[in-house]
């Protein structure tokens, strides 16, 4: 069965320091339908600024032509008067095969919610998206403390820590349960594995404390491992945890292709790029100064898995275009453009 992809993007609000821009694929095991004309495409507009970036989404596919319809569900866990449940956005999905997905915010504390998993969780649970991939690449003109960067962070997220398994045992004691399984971590394994095969990579590390959690983090470990036989065109090594942060930071070329349970792909993911991903961004909603550079290239290579690869470079082309030639950046990347004049910029390019 092919794989599709549930785009979920980040944003650009602050200034990278190590890299130029990261974006995240989730993927799951439904096939993907190519209907006659135009193709559509499920959009969760998201919370905070992501709304706006959206509208760069659209504007900037609507100027290249793209042949795609897309089927707007607002759902949101802080705006609950949002018009769209979980079930209907599952169902949306599993129709269209595609969805493209701004930051939804997780109320944080207790009290927030009578439920301990988030939407987020939820959506990955039934949709069972259990590979999280993130792209961390350098941008051609654009001045970072590391030049180059090309790493590719691939991030177990069905169960570990973010298995919603949490209770209060006795009062002031909580007991969190991180669950790993053997065949989810060979399953996250042979990803990426099968990822490193299809795009020319050449090795991949396992991330993991087992020295510590022998048992949880063992098994996924010996998992990688027992994978790995399978592959002996592609190196493959394993990284403690707190020696990877230390290595992201001094020498982030020793890695390529990187696969890991749940919580440490959401560290690392944030450490690779530099910047708080996933945020909402809600402080910058209505001023027009989010950097949509993201979300656009997450749109392109949605549409380069859709098969429409021709609109996709163009977008991308047209992305690093603009970034490259420096006349129109955006506050994160030195400049002074407006969301606005970003995105009228790519589409003066297309």
């Amino acid at each position: 069965m092919l794989s599709y992809w549930l785009t979920l993007c980040i944003n650009l609000h602050t200034v990278l320091l190590l890299v130029n821009f990261m974006y995240q694929l989730a993927y799951c095991s439904l096939i993907v339908s190519h209907p006659v004309g135009k193709q559509v495409v499920t959009m969760i507009p998201g919370d905070g600024v992501w709304p706006e970036l959206m509208h760069s989404v659209k504007d900037v596919c609507k100027q290249a032509g793209v042949p795609v319809v897309f089927d707007e569900k607002y759902i949101s866990e802080i705006q609950p008067q949002q018009n769209c449940s979980l079930e209907e956005f599952v169902d949306a999905v599993t129709k269209s095969t595609v969805c493209i997905k701004g930051i939804l915010q997780t109320p944080t504390g207790k009290g927030n919610t009578s439920e301990l998993e988030s939407l987020n969780m939820a959506m990955r649970k039934m949709l069972d998206l259990y590979a999280n991939v993130v792209l961390v690449k350098s941008l051609p003109g654009l001045r970072t403390r590391h030049k180059n960067i090309d790493i590719v962070v691939i991030r177990e997220q069905t169960e570990g820590e973010y298995s919603s398994l949490e209770h209060e045992s006795v009062a002031g004691v909580v007991e969190s349960l991180k669950i790993i399984t053997a065949a989810k971590s060979k399953r996250v394994a042979k990803f990426a594995f099968d990822y490193a095969t299809k795009h020319g990579r050449k090795k991949v590390t396992a991330i993991h404390k087992a020295n510590i959690m022998k048992l949880a983090d063992g098994l996924f470990l010996e998992s990688c491992k027992e994978v790995a036989k399978m592959y002996p065109l592609i190196e493959f090594d394993d990284m403690i945890i707190d020696n990877t942060c230390m290595q992201l930071v001094s020498n982030p070329y020793q890695f390529d292709v990187m696969v890991m349970p749940n919580l440490y792909g959401s560290i690392i993911d944030n450490l690779a790029a530099g910047l708080g991903a996933r945020h909402s961004f809600a402080e910058a909603q209505g001023k027009n100064i989010a950097n949509p550079t993201a979300i656009l290239l997450c749109a392109a290579n949605m549409l380069k898995h859709m098969n429409l690869e021709r609109y996709g470079n163009r977008i991308e082309s047209a992305v690093y275009k603009v970034i490259k030639t420096g006349k129109v950046r955006t506050q994160d990347m030195g400049g002074y453009a407006t969301t606005n004049e970003f995105t009228n910029a790519v589409c003066k390019v297309l």
